[in-house]
Formats: structure tokens, sequence, C-alpha cells
């Protein structure tokens, strides 16, 4: 188990663990359609941060990056098809954040909160442009800074 969730619920702990899949899809259907492309971005996002993130992330990502595929596309055959209505859950569940990360090390959650911004601009950047121009949406753009998580920095 990771460090910083010892004391935390089980629920706290889902929720912490699957915060990657949710920022996912919270990006990759921010126009309305969750495409392959955004979905491999993701998974390989997830590898790579298993032995790229920051130190107080490692754990983390080792323990969440063999499940995240399994869990991403298990999450997005249980979401409504109703993009206004899968959007509502995808923030719902990403809001709950809000009352665990002041629960855990500030140094992790700054972290976590800093690594699942730069998991969504990322994933936002995986489904078209030109040479990496113009491959963010507009409606993209107003998701990947997480508004609805606050910062554990603020």
């Amino acid at each position: 188990m990771i460090e910083e969730f010892k004391h935390l619920s089980e629920e706290e702990i889902k929720v912490l663990k699957n915060a990657p899949v949710w920022v996912t899809l919270l990006v990759a259907g921010a126009d309305s359609t969750i495409d392959n492309n955004e979905i491999e971005e993701a998974v390989a996002i997830s590898k790579i941060k298993q032995s790229r993130a920051r130190e107080a992330l490692q754990a983390y990502y080792k323990e969440i990056g063999p499940d995240f595929e399994k869990s991403l596309r298990s999450t997005i055959a249980n979401l409504s098809g109703d993009p206004k209505d899968r959007l509502l859950k995808v923030e719902g569940e990403l809001t709950k954040l809000n009352d665990i990360l002041p629960k855990v090390d500030n140094m992790f959650a700054v972290a976590l909160y800093a690594s699942l911004k730069d998991f969504a601009k990322k994933v936002a950047e995986a489904s078209g442009g030109v040479f990496g121009y113009g491959s963010i949406s507009y409606e993209e753009s107003k998701l990947i800074k997480l508004p609805m998580i606050k910062d554990p920095q603020a």
C-alpha cells in the first residue's frame, strides 16, 4: 500500500487511484467523443509515469499502472452515452478529491495535482493537430486545468 494512503478509508483510496481515469475521461470526452487515440495516449502516459513520475508519485503510478487500461475501459463501458450526463459524473468524481487531498501529505497532494494536470494536457494533445499545433480543442482547454479540483497549494 502507498504510504500516504494508510490513514484513508477504502473509498478515499479508490477515489485517488481512479483519479487518472476520471481525468482521462474528462478531457477525452470534452468534445463529446472519446476517441481511441486519447485512450491509447492515456495508457501510454500511465506506463511512462510508473518510472518517470516525480519521486513522490512513483509508488502511486506503480500501483495504479498495471490496472489502468482495464479500469479505464471498464469505466467507459459503464458511463452514460449522453455527453452532458457523462460530464456531470466525471466532474462529480473529480470533485471528491477536494475532501481527500487535504488528508494526505501536502507534498504528495501538490505533486499529484500537478501530475493530473499534466496527464490532462497530454491526453488533450493526443487527438489532433499538426505537429502538436492546435491539437487542444477549445472545450479541452477549459478542462485541462482541472477547475473542479482545488489546488492543494492554495
